[in-house]
């Protein structure tokens, strides 16, 4: 029983369940202690997610050795891949489900949260695309000079990072859950937005559970090798997730969970599951598409047009590649493409950025999981191709 009180899991529902009672029982006064933490909280993980993406990515590319160019286009592939079929699924659902639901359409009445009172700003040291893109190049470029003092340092700067993510991020993620969960009780929207549209999240989150099902299979049919291997572990990660509604807040976690498979390579798990944080985005796009759709019915009085929607999953796919694994960033990247491609007018952009964020936890929790399976298709790929690396120290 004290195993239990004390997993992360555990501690991820309580954080949940006690911020929604302290939503609906607390005042402004209150509250506006509660955003301030939050503000806080929340700068500080979003400051160390350029680090972890680093501390990660660059030494596993430099363990790659020769192979890294290869394994990095083969994942933008597969992440592109796994985000436009979504799309075209969520798109087929759309034309077959929209027209028969009858979807409400009052999302106001939202109570105001109060302003922060004390802005602790922790800007990043970079963005997170930056990061990335720093991450890929220095770690290419000491493989292609051999250079064994960067490799060194790199390897060095991961045990550094590690140690942060450890006695910091994670400690820190119950706090923020819960606050985040308060704020979202007391504005409302749990208790009064939620019911609105609860035909199509439902819709979506099947979706959800339905992709992932079709990314395990695919990857362990692949591999060879039992995907619920890799699937169990991501537990917490799934629920953190939910929680800060961030594929970036929830990196740290999602990569302690996939250390522990016993069918993922260490170091194809400490270069895939970065990657695929901020690259990976399926279970957004799925939502978006299908939000997009519901909002073109019931504001313009039909769907979009077969043409449209393939242009617009096609799109919508490289946009969710680079956009930024933040709450609402596969949306508020994708704007341009709602009122150039879609022509939504400024009320269907407002609505679609209300009713996506109702779910924005669970479209994320969905990007998460599913990077474990692409982790396990580059991980069966190495080893078949006998591709070498070695894995970094443990998360204690």
């Amino acid at each position: 029983m004290k195993k239990v009180l004390n997993s992360l899991p555990f501690r991820l529902i309580l954080a949940l369940a006690i911020g929604i009672a302290l939503g609906q029982l607390f005042g402004e006064g209150a509250m506006k202690v509660v955003v301030s933490l939050q503000y806080v909280m929340g700068q500080l993980i979003t400051f160390c997610v350029p680090l972890i993406v680093i501390g990660f990515i660059a030494p596993s590319i430099t363990r790659m050795g020769s192979n890294a160019s290869k394994m990095l286009g083969i994942s933008i592939v597969l992440a592109y891949a796994s985000s436009v079929l979504a799309a075209l699924l969520s798109t087929g659902a759309g034309y077959v489900l929209i027209p028969g639901l009858s979807i409400a359409t009052e999302v106001e009445g939202l109570k105001a949260l109060p302003e922060v009172v004390f802005e602790l700003s922790i800007p990043q040291i970079m963005p997170v695309m930056s990061a990335l893109a720093f991450s890929v190049l220095i770690g290419l470029a000491a493989v292609w000079t051999k250079s064994s003092t960067t490799t060194t340092l790199l390897e060095e700067f991961q045990n550094i990072v590690l140690k942060i993510v450890e006695r910091v991020v994670i400690p820190v993620l119950p706090f923020y859950i819960a606050a985040t969960f308060c704020n979202l009780s007391y504005e409302g929207m749990i208790t009064h937005q939620l019911p609105a549209f609860i035909q199509i999240i439902l819709i979506v989150m099947a979706g959800h559970y339905l992709w992932l099902a079709v990314l395990y299979l695919v990857a362990g049919a692949y591999s060879g090798k039992n995907p619920l291997e890799v699937l169990r572990h991501y537990g917490p990660a799934y629920l953190t997730a939910v929680g800060t509604m961030s594929s970036a807040a929830t990196l740290s976690v999602a990569l302690s969970g996939a250390r522990k498979s016993k069918v993922l390579r260490r170091d194809m798990v400490d270069f895939g599951v970065p990657l695929f944080a901020n690259i990976h985005l399926c279970g957004s796009v799925l939502t978006e598409v299908f939000f997009c759709m519901a909002i073109s019915k019931m504001l313009y009085g039909q769907l979009p047009s077969v043409g449209t929607m393939i242009l617009f999953c096609a799109l919508l796919a490289i946009f969710a590649i680079g956009a930024p694994g933040v709450p609402g960033g596969t949306v508020m990247a994708s704007l341009g493409l709602i009122s150039g491609v879609l022509m939504f007018d400024d009320n269907g952009i407002a609505l679609m950025l209300a009713i996506f964020a109702l779910q924005d936890s669970f479209g994320t929790a969905c990007n998460v999981t599913g990077d474990g399976a692409l982790t396990l298709i580059i991980s069966s790929y190495a080893e078949k191709h006998g591709i070498e690396g070695k894995a970094a120290a443990d998360i204690e």
